[in-house]
């Protein structure tokens, strides 16, 4: 039996139990490497949950093409001259997915809700410990929302904004249970959550209340129109079962190939590839706590074994070059200073391992399977590494085993991808802070973290330039982690799915039809 037909073999009893009439329907089907951790917007995610929240819920503003933070459920917002008081207003006639509607004062509940709760990773953004301080959330009306903070912050928008907060979705109190337990996700987008059966599928369905608005998507936001009736995202691991179902039909769309599939599959007649880069970043995390990983003399020793623009063509498929900034090289502030980058000196490796004391002790990459691109960074890695005299070995773990590795500090090395961050000071934040505090911080300088605070709340654009030239120094002279690229979105389609994109590692299903 091939692959392709063992896939359809194993989707469709299940989908036509589950759903009646499907094969009159024939909803959009989308794979998902793996089941997502959970479908509580930003709480116990990765960017497979994050695709499929943010198709299903809305916060005030979201992210549009570009960066750009444009209107979601506020129409518009005005911040006070202090930069102190945002006050939003609420889009006319919006509905919950059970037909509420939508208030100032649910928005109040929903975000007290999500803002108190401590499994939301994303609170300290908002509670002055990593980003802005929200002292106050009132309605003053039904349709106007306002967020005071104890200082200005001039990331609070974008912050805000991040997918991997769930883009601080807007749900009815009915997500949750009458203990306060998470249930399930009601929201306001252009799909409804439906059926999840764990390890196999989820079903999202459009919501005919929803009110298009706009010309055009732009980004998360702009026209959000959902054109076909139903998406089943399809749990399928193996890359090679995938595209066979894409072959056969099984699959609609592949969302997070890689780029060398991608690059292999730029050929087939009628599959649509497309190759989008975004800010988010693809990294080898040190942990300058283990024993040999916090010698310098040792970083640096791995660093200059690695020959950078090899690495990054064999893993991204020659579709993109290094950056070896965490500025995004499409930002605005990545110039002269950023492009500043690592040397490939094999030469100077001896020296440096002698310096640190080195005596061959093997040192452990994690990766894992689910990602080509840290599978593929850890394998050649690990080739550059052993050529020099670093006894560099590989575990590869299950994705959701490395991510707790990451959250717990709990590795050596790791070939580790963070998503999109809207503002490159995000990406700053993303990994610096207190690993007392925050066990998966990688840059711990009390100097550094003051400096990413800083450059959080400039609103100068000189000002925030000079911050972040300061900070890419101190990068590369510290080398808390190696820095190799930006990420890129690389999808597949089948003929006949027009208007589907990949956005900053999100599934974007409004605007997307089969013809």
């Amino acid at each position: 039996m091939s692959s392709a037909t063992r896939l359809t073999a194993h989707i469709l009893p299940f989908a036509l139990a589950l759903w009646p009439g499907l094969a009159l329907a024939e909803p959009l089907k989308v794979q998902l490497n793996a089941d997502i951790r959970s479908n509580q917007p930003g709480v116990n995610r990765d960017a497979g949950s994050d695709s499929v929240m943010m198709n299903v819920v809305e916060g005030l503003v979201t992210q549009g093409d570009g960066g750009r933070i444009v209107p979601a459920l506020a129409e518009s917002w005005t911040v006070s001259e202090d930069g102190t008081r945002y006050a939003f207003t609420l889009r006319d006639g919006v509905t919950f997915h059970n037909g509420e509607p939508l208030t100032a004062d649910a928005v109040k509940w929903s975000l007290e809700k999500m803002l108190g709760d401590e499994n939301f990773p994303c609170r300290n953004f908002f509670d002055g410990s990593r980003g802005a301080k929200i002292t106050e959330i009132a309605a003053p009306d039904a349709r106007t929302v306002t967020l005071t903070l104890e200082t200005p912050n001039a990331l609070l928008l974008p912050l805000m904004a991040q997918t991997q907060c769930g883009g601080m979705g807007i749900v009815a109190q009915a997500s949750y249970n009458a203990d306060g337990s998470w249930k399930s996700p009601i929201g306001t987008g252009p799909f409804a959550f439906g059926a999840w059966k764990r390890g196999e599928s989820i079903q999202l369905i459009k919501y005919a209340g929803y009110v298009p608005h706009g010309d055009a998507p732009d980004g998360f936001g702009g026209r959000k129109e959902a054109l076909v009736d139903e998406v089943n995202f399809l749990v399928v691991p193996d890359i090679s079962t995938a595209i066979a179902g894409l072959e056969s039909g099984a699959l609609d769309i592949l969302p997070y190939i890689s780029p060398t599939e991608g690059a292999k599959l730029r050929d087939e007649k009628g599959l649509a590839i497309t190759a989008e880069p975004h800010g988010g970043i693809v990294t080898m995390l040190f942990q300058t706590d283990d024993p040999l990983m916090s010698n310098l003399a040792l970083r640096k020793a791995f660093v200059a074994a690695l020959d950078m623009p090899g690495l990054v063509d064999a893993i991204m498929g020659g579709l993109t070059t290094p950056n070896n900034s965490l500025v995004a090289s499409k930002s605005s502030y990545h110039g002269d200073v950023q492009k500043q980058g690592y040397s490939y000196d094999p030469a100077a490796v001896p020296a440096l391992l002698a310096e640190a004391g080195y005596k061959g002790e093997k040192i452990t990459i994690l990766t894992n399977r689910r990602s080509a691109i840290n599978f593929d960074t850890a394998m050649i890695a690990q080739a550059m590494l052993q050529a020099v005299g670093i006894n560099a070995e590989i575990e590869v773990l299950d994705w959701a085993t490395q991510l707790d590795r990451f959250n717990s500090g709990n590795y050596q090395v790791m070939a580790f991808n963070y998503s999109n961050r809207a503002d490159p000071a995000l990406a700053f934040q993303a990994v610096t802070g207190s690993k007392a505090e925050n066990a998966n911080a990688i840059w711990d300088n009390d100097e550094v973290t003051a400096l990413v605070a800083q450059v959080t709340a400039e609103a100068d654009p000189a000002k925030r330039q000079a911050l972040f030239d300061t900070l890419h120094q101190r990068f590369l002279a510290e080398l808390p982690l190696v820095m190799l690229t930006n990420s890129l979105d690389v999808s597949a389609a089948r003929p006949g799915i027009e208007g589907y994109r990949t956005l900053q590692g999100i599934v974007r299903l409004w605007g997307v039809s089969r013809s």
